[in-house]
């Protein structure tokens, strides 16, 4: 009877150090190897340039993404096509107002994963809550995580008007002609982790 019950103990501990390793496993995100690169287009032409990664994780599953998380600082929003200073700092500071994000009063944006389906190797499709001047909206978008570096890239492409960025945008004004800026804007995400 004893030789049962220690078989069956030994069973359990066993089960409960399976299930211990296979535990998903958050991976912080190196900020300082980490980038988010943006890209708008309007009529007339586009402009691009960086926002800085204040924190961030990605979950893994034996290497596997199953979640994550990150947070932009948006108070470190740049603009890089524009080479003259006077001019950039005239289109930095329209962007930081309230014609676009609002900075001073959204200092961060985040996004939160809430679902992720494997598509085969390294990629993946991702789910996720994606905040913008206080506005959740739900994105979709293509992933990959390289299992060996634990390095995460995406391309989120996002509808400005779910967040209320109305300047310039064809959704709420009339007769914008060439002057019109797409409501679609794109990030292109790379996030080193400490792995």
């Amino acid at each position: 009877m004893k030789t049962v019950k220690f078989f069956v103990a030994a069973l359990a501990a066993g089960m409960l150090f399976v299930n211990a390793a296979k535990k998903p496993t958050p991976v912080k995100v190196d900020v300082a190897k980490s980038s988010v690169i943006w890209l708008g287009k309007k009529v007339t032409g586009e402009h691009s340039g960086t926002i800085a990664l204040k924190d961030g994780q990605l979950i893994l599953d034996g290497g596997k993404l199953v979640g994550g998380n990150f947070t932009m600082d948006m108070k470190t929003l740049k603009v890089t096509d524009v080479k003259d200073e006077k001019m950039n700092a005239k289109l930095k500071g329209h962007l930081e107002n309230d014609d676009f994000f609002s900075v001073a009063t959204h200092p961060t944006s985040t996004l939160k994963i809430t679902k992720v389906t494997p598509k085969g190797g390294n990629n993946y499709e991702v789910t996720g809550d994606l905040t913008i001047k206080g506005k959740t909206n739900p994105v979709t978008f293509p992933a990959t995580v390289d299992p060996k570096t634990g390095v995460g890239t995406a391309k989120i492409k996002i509808d400005r008007a779910k967040y209320d960025i109305r300047y310039g945008s064809k959704s709420f004004f009339d007769n914008l002609g060439d002057k019109a800026i797409n409501d679609d804007f794109e990030l292109d995400v790379n996030l080193a982790t400490t792995k």
